[in-house]
């Protein structure tokens, strides 16, 4: 798969409701009421990670998961991290 462009990234990126593009990532930061939302909300973004084969960078605490996605090996954004940030959204 290929690295978008900074262009191809800023034309997408609308289209996912709160991410940002920074650090070489498409980013989101989730809150909910409490742990067991939030790692409730982590198990089902697995299942659905391992059915594309694509894993996010994120961390969980308490009440709160922020998620990093970009394809290590094309080495930047790509169209698969947009695929998985929209699964993502639909879930939350």
């Amino acid at each position: 798969m290929e690295k978008l462009t900074e262009k191809e990234i800023a034309e997408k990126l609308p289209n996912l409701k709160g991410w940002e593009h920074k650090d070489g990532c498409i980013q989101k930061n989730y809150t909910f009421k409490n742990f067991k939302q939030a790692f409730a909300f982590m198990t089902r973004v697995a299942f659905e990670c391992e059915a594309q084969n694509h894993h996010p960078d994120w961390e969980n605490v308490y009440n709160s998961v922020s998620i990093k996605l970009n394809t290590h090996d094309a080495g930047g954004v790509t169209q698969k991290d947009f695929d998985l940030a929209k699964t993502i959204q639909d879930l939350a």
